[in-house]
């Protein structure tokens, strides 16, 4: 049984903001795997390649910060139980990736996003308001979210340099936990999008990726 069903408003409230914490605070968020870059080989790079490497990863950083703070806005105004407990699932999940990210970031010799925080309130209310839409657009924008995320993934894996394999391992981990989460929201009831939300979404994400590439 999910635990978090006998939570109390406060407790929840308590918990979320926890979770915002440790989510934007680098080295605070602790993962359960080890990450898919410590068994690929590190190759030496020219310094404009790592400045390339670790802006896309900077952004993949943001974008599971975002992740993370639409699940959690989901879960908190999610009605069905279940539905409730697979939002904080996949949240646990994705903590892997942002931990991942972030150890790479350091190995880039560079730093997370400074506007993690904004973007983390951003897409809480964004996933809050999905929740209570329902239950079913909740998933559905879940799928969509995952679907959007496994496009920009294969676009950083073309523009990676070809010698940074431990940047490839992570986003290669990343594509597959990410789409096995959209079919699972699908599978669970989500429904379709409407084309306006969709169109929406890209944009967010296009202005997202321009403001967390350098900072």
């Amino acid at each position: 049984m999910n635990k978090s069903l006998h939570h109390s408003f406060l407790d929840r409230a308590l918990i979320g903001f926890d979770q915002a914490l440790r989510t934007c605070t680098p080295g605070a968020s602790q993962g359960r795997r080890q990450s898919p870059a410590s068994t690929a080989k590190e190759t030496e790079m020219s310094e404009a390649e790592c400045k390339h490497a670790a802006g896309l990863m900077r952004i993949n950083h943001t974008g599971e910060v975002c992740a993370q703070a639409l699940y959690q806005g989901q879960a908190a105004t999610a009605k069905l139980p279940d539905v409730r407990e697979s939002m904080e699932e996949a949240a646990a999940e994705e903590i892997d990736h942002l931990q991942w990210c972030e150890q790479r970031l350091e190995q880039l010799g560079s730093q997370t996003s400074l506007f993690n925080p904004l973007w983390y309130g951003l897409s809480y209310g964004i996933g809050a308001a999905a929740g209570l839409a329902g239950d079913r657009w909740s998933l559905g924008f879940v799928a969509e979210t995952e679907q959007q995320v496994c496009e920009h993934l294969r676009d950083h894996l073309e523009q990676l340099p070809e010698e940074d394999a431990r940047s490839r391992a992570i986003i290669e981990q990343m594509i597959i936990d990410e789409e096995h989460h959209g079919e699972t929201a699908l599978a669970a009831g989500g429904a379709p999008l409407p084309a306006p939300v969709k169109w929406a979404m890209t944009a967010m994400s296009q202005v997202m990726k321009k403001t967390t590439y350098r900072l």
